[in-house]
């Protein structure tokens, strides 16, 4: 049913309707945080189901707009270098950005490299520290031990993206990456902390 303006309506009155119907029209796009990390779950099965006839290289070009969409990655690499992210170039920045994207994406298209019949389930979602969302989650895998995974999610705007995961509950994926990446920064800076990311992602990508 289209939208019908009244002609006594005043500018205030218009501007007003469009950006009612605007942002009611964006939030009922935005998706939740449980629906986030199950469409990452959905992208990482498709993957794992045809990852024996696929290269790594495949599963990265796949996985990458999925991983894009789920995690906030500019935001983890600042948290990961800190404070010395303010005093960063630059050109530096952009480098830092893409080779954590690099790693990040050939970490899980390496990882995720067969199928034996595991699924993915969300257990529950729970409130976090600092205004953050907790995706309990684990996936069961009939040959093995189930394992559990708890994404930690952060709003940015009207949209949900996960900034950490957490293997069985507690081992914290960042804080093992912000110990491991300020040592080289503190020692040989940011273009080599570029560097040591993409070399790793080099080895995931082309083993």
């Amino acid at each position: 049913m289209p939208l019908t303006i009244p002609r006594f309506a005043t500018p205030f009155l218009v501007i007003f309707l469009f950006l009612t119907i605007t942002n009611l029209g964006v939030s009922s796009q935005a998706a939740e945080p449980r629906q986030v990390v199950e469409n990452f779950h959905a992208a990482l099965l498709a993957v794992m189901k045809t990852a024996e006839t696929n290269s790594v290289e495949q599963r990265y070009k796949e996985l990458e707009p999925a991983i894009a969409d789920a995690f906030n990655l500019d935001f983890m690499i600042r948290i990961a270098v800190g404070s010395r992210w303010k005093k960063t170039s630059n050109l530096e920045k952009t480098a830092l950005v893409q080779a954590f994207k690099r790693m990040c994406v050939g970490t899980y298209a390496s990882r995720f490299n067969g199928y034996s019949g595991e699924s993915f389930k969300t257990l529950d979602v729970l409130d976090g520290p600092r205004k953050t969302k907790l995706v309990k989650t684990h996936i069961a895998r009939p040959r093995d031990t189930t394992v559990k995974l708890t994404y930690v999610m952060r709003q940015f705007g009207l949209e949900w993206h996960i900034i950490d995961v957490l293997l069985d509950g507690s081992i914290s994926e960042m804080a093992v990456r912000v110990s491991e990446y300020r040592n080289i920064l503190r020692n040989q800076g940011a273009g080599a902390l570029a560097t040591a990311l993409n070399k790793k992602a080099d080895r995931l990508i082309s083993p």
